[in-house]
């Protein structure tokens, strides 16, 4: 292996031409090594100035030049014929300096190579610095201005610490000549031959006892002049082998105690050399100008650090007073009270957690950072630049809804149905406000002029909803718009009608007589496996009967069910349901979705249960859409009068006629509200549809009934007009009959007689009993 820096060629114990030049450039006269020659003991390159001979003194031990090192043990040459066993333990002595100078030679060039890979890396970085400092003028920092002052300063700094990578570059290589080649030849070189030697030696001797062996094998009553000659040869060239080989292979040894000293004064007298020059090149590079510069740019660095232990003081101050002021914010679930709800928000932005369904059951939730954006809802991840859309919240619907693992959870669902996100806040708080929010967005506040002021009068008006006013019309004065609407009470009501020539009459109507005063509100629907409530069961037609908590109902409503002409299927929220006193107008279910609205935003309420409204011929069901289970039945002809809002119109609701307690002459009205997805007018379009056809159906069973009532009649009539003809022949026979009797009976001589038949003889029986009434008359 060469050298680094390039040492294969170079003469043996020495170093390069060219290192050489640059030392005697770099080193004053008289502190030169020589270079090192390869004789044995007595060589010039032992002793004399090449031990490191500084100003006519020994580095070492500060003794005159002149002195010579001390006496070296060598191995005996002239007693390597004999190869004694004493001989043999004086080589295994060598033979362990040599293993152990080895070891340390390895360790030592394994250090100076780590010194000069550093001094490379140094040069290196030293280098890339300098050209770093030189492109900072063609940086474009985002939070920092173009700042000459410090460019012209850098570049001052360029120029410096490039002149100190260019002497860094110098000693590097100066380390690779002076250092790293001399300690590379003795370990590459020498000690590499020392093994060498060894191997060929112990191979000599092994072949020298193998031929003394034969040799001593030699038969003494049968001599073979011929083996004997081939032995005696092989002994003579193995000895000789065996001598030459020992006798080099002792020299190495002996000369490796000189070269150990010079592997080890002389990669170090480099390396002090090149320091030096290395030194006196800075010295001179660093001169009164450039300490002069680096006490200015010393001293704004201080006013720099003053600054900033200004600023670090302040924000210490900041961090303090808002750890204060957040302790009760780091409690996930803050008390309502001590952080109100504002139901107010235009505008609201925080994690939540998304629910993303990754089978038919099983599902997960991603955290991430949601924010609304006028009508969108905008979901960014965790090192986005930007957010991307979620859903479109314009005219949306939101509700709280229950999950199987999760709390404080809400549904979202656009306005038409078709998209709907399951999505968790952290806490109550944040539960209500966001649901709030979105409320406030589905209704387009933020595009007033001011959102939050809009929403805080919207909001009240809520909150005095349920104030009792004097009139009607005053309180919808700014709900309703300017025409109204009126039809019969059967039919389906929109916002494009009129309100005709009953508005006036409407206008002074009270609200005692629309919706009873203190009526409960009903926010939930009937569980399936609840009792019907009284008198539904009656006016259902079901008897009482307990609904089936597994879905499956009676025969006969199944197959009416099945056999209806429509079956239209709706997905609805149910908002609630109140008892009116009138149901004679669409008015009453507006009213009562206003009052139900109110009351859910006054006390907190946005669960609202999910179901599919299906509506047919006969009735309208609210089914579960998990289990299927038919949770409420409303009997159509029960469904007296149904309406959409007049502005939002996934809003629709409808009256109920039912009666109450065991009377059925007691009917009581219930309005019940649902929320769709923007289907309003679909729904009660369809149950209108559904009524006409139950209308046509109940006529045509009505014309059907009085057909057969006439057939029946005419039957009648025609088994009574047969009956009359039967007694008027029976009458015809028995006067007859009579006639017959009132001639003389003469018997024949041959002894026949008249047989009569079984009418005949009854008819006689009663004409005789009526002569002898006659006769006793």
């Amino acid at each position: 292996m060469d050298a680094p820096g390039g040492g294969a060629g170079r003469p043996r114990g020495g170093i390069s031409l060219t290192a050489a030049r640059r030392l005697e450039k770099a080193v004053p006269a008289g502190t030169a090594a020589a270079p090192a020659g390869e004789g044995g003991p007595g060589s010039a390159a032992v002793g004399g100035p090449a031990w490191g001979a500084v100003g006519g003194r020994c580095v070492s031990c500060r003794r005159p030049p002149s002195a010579t090192m001390p006496g070296i043990d060598k191995l005996p040459i002239e007693e390597t014929l004999e190869d004694s066993p004493q001989t043999r333990s004086l080589l295994g002595v060598f033979e362990e300096d040599a293993t152990a100078i080895s070891n340390y030679m390895n360790q030592l060039y394994q250090a100076m190579h780590r010194i000069y890979d550093a001094q490379n890396e140094l040069s290196a970085a030293t280098h890339l610095t300098s050209k770093l400092l030189k492109e900072y003028e063609k940086q474009r920092f985002p939070l920092g201005g173009d700042d000459e002052v410090m460019s012209s300063t850098l570049q001052q700094f360029s120029k410096v610490i490039d002149e100190l990578s260019s002497c860094h570059a110098v000693l590097s290589t100066q380390l690779a000549d002076a250092m790293m080649f001399p300690i590379t030849q003795f370990k590459e070189r020498d000690l590499k031959e020392i093994l060498t030697l060894k191997e060929v030696f112990q191979i000599a001797s092994n072949d020298h006892d193998a031929a003394i062996n034969r040799y001593s094998r030699l038969s003494k009553k049968r001599e073979n002049d011929k083996v004997k000659y081939e032995v005696t040869e092989d002994v003579y060239t193995s000895r000789k082998k065996q001598h030459q080989t020992m006798m080099h292979y002792f020299c190495a040894l002996n000369t490796l105690q000189y070269k150990k000293k010079i592997a080890l004064l002389e990669p170090l007298l480099g390396y002090m050399q090149a320091q030096i020059s290395f030194f006196k090149m800075g010295s001179e590079n660093l001169n009164e100008q450039l300490e002069e510069f680096l006490a200015n740019i010393g001293t704004s660095v201080q006013n720099v650090r003053r600054e900033m232990d200004s600023d670090i003081e302040t924000m210490q101050q900041t961090i303090e007073d808002l750890e204060v002021a957040s302790d009760p914010l780091y409690v996930p679930d803050p008390d309502p009270t001590k952080f109100p709800v504002n139901r107010n928000l235009t505008r609201k932005a925080g994690y939540l957690n998304a629910r993303n369904k990754t089978g038919l059951v099983s599902s997960t939730w991603d955290r991430q950072f949601y924010f609304t954006q006028g009508g969108n809802l905008m979901s960014q991840a965790r090192g986005d630049v930007a957010g991307g859309l979620a859903m479109d919240i314009d005219n949306c619907s939101v509700m709280a809804v229950d999950c199987e693992d999760r709390r404080y959870c809400f549904q979202i669902t656009s306005f038409d149905g078709k998209k709907s996100s399951i999505l968790q806040a952290e806490s109550k708080k944040d539960h209500e406000e966001w649901i709030c929010t979105i409320n406030n967005i589905s209704k387009q506040i933020y595009l007033s002029e001011n959102p939050e002021e809009t929403a805080a009068r919207v909001n009240q008006s809520a909150l005095e909803a349920v104030t009792p006013s004097p009139s009607f019309q005053q309180r919808h004065e700014s709900l309703r718009p300017a025409a109204g609407q009126s039809r019969p009470p059967t039919a389906r009501t929109s916002s494009s009608g009129s309100l005709g020539s009953e508005s006036t009459n409407l206008a002074a109507l009270s609200l005692d007589s629309l919706v009873a005063p203190d009526t409960p509100i009903q926010f939930d629907i009937i569980s399936p496996v609840c009792e019907d409530q009284p008198g539904q069961a009656k006016a259902f037609g079901q008897g009482g009967r307990r609904t089936n908590p597994f879905g499956e109902s009676g025969g006969i409503i199944k197959s009416e069910t099945e056999d209806s002409i429509l079956h239209q299927l709706f997905i609805v929220r149910f908002l609630g349901s109140m008892e009116v006193k009138s149901d004679d107008h669409p008015d009453v279910v507006y009213e009562t979705m206003r009052q139900i609205l109110a009351a859910r935003a006054i006390h907190n309420i946005f669960r609202m249960t999910e179901s599919h409204l299906l509506v047919t011929c006969d009735c309208l069901k609210l089914i579960d859409p998990q289990t299927q289970v038919t949770r409420l039945t409303f009997p159509l002809p029960c469904v007296v009068l149904y309406a959409t809002h007049q502005e939002n119109k996934r809003l629709f609701g409808f009256v109920l006629r039912t009666s109450s307690g065991r009377s059925e002459s007691n009917l009581s009205s219930v309005c019940y509200i649902f929320e769709s997805n923007n289907e309003g007018e679909k729904i009660c379009d369809s149950v209108g549809l559904a009524k006409q056809i139950a209308l046509h159906a109940e006529l045509d069973r009505r014309a059907s009934e009085k057909q057969k009532e006439i057939e029946r009649v005419k039957e009648k009539q025609q088994k009574e007009l047969n009956k009359q003809k039967q007694i008027e022949k029976d009458l015809e026979e028995q006067s007859r009959l009579i006639a017959a009797s009132s001639r003389p009976n003469q018997a024949s001589s041959e002894g026949q007689f008249v047989v009569l038949s079984s009418s005949q003889s009854e008819e006689s029986d009663l004409g005789e009993g009526g002569k002898k009434r006659e006769s006793e008359a």
